[in-house]
């Protein structure tokens, strides 16, 4: 239970004063007194990132194989979403954007007027800081 909690994010131990500082300056004493508890976090290791990139892959290999087409990602395009997906403030909420933009959006191109029209196999890799498309 507990020991399992810490490592996914729950921070165990004493609070800075500056995280004590920062809740009194955003919240009047009448809504933390309304409060049980605070919960702080740790920050997203960069390989729990990943594992989320690679949960919408898997979400979206599912989506086409009914369309009888297959892709794969590099290991480089991978850690590419990783980064350009996660944000400091709001975690791995940007991440779907990103894939909408970047993997969807140009398959669906493809699905509907290219490439992709009867099925096939697409290699998404990383070249000069952009996700390229092998067909």
């Amino acid at each position: 239970g507990s020991e399992r909690s810490a490592s996914i994010g729950f921070v165990k131990g004493q609070i800075s004063s500056g995280q004590e500082e920062a809740i009194k300056r955003l919240f009047k004493p009448e809504f933390r007194n309304r409060l049980d508890e605070t919960v702080y976090f740790k920050a997203l290791p960069v390989e729990v990132v990943k594992n989320i990139v690679l949960k919408f892959v898997h979400e979206l290999e599912s989506q086409l194989k009914e369309r009888k087409i297959s892709f794969s990602l590099s290991d480089e395009a991978v850690e590419y979403l990783a980064n350009q997906g996660f944000d400091p403030e709001f975690g791995a909420r940007p991440m779907a954007r990103l894939i909408q933009r970047e993997i969807k959006d140009p398959l669906a191109d493809e699905i509907l007027f290219g490439k992709l029209q009867g099925g096939g196999r697409v290699k998404i890799n990383l070249k000069d800081g952009k996700l390229v498309f092998d067909y």
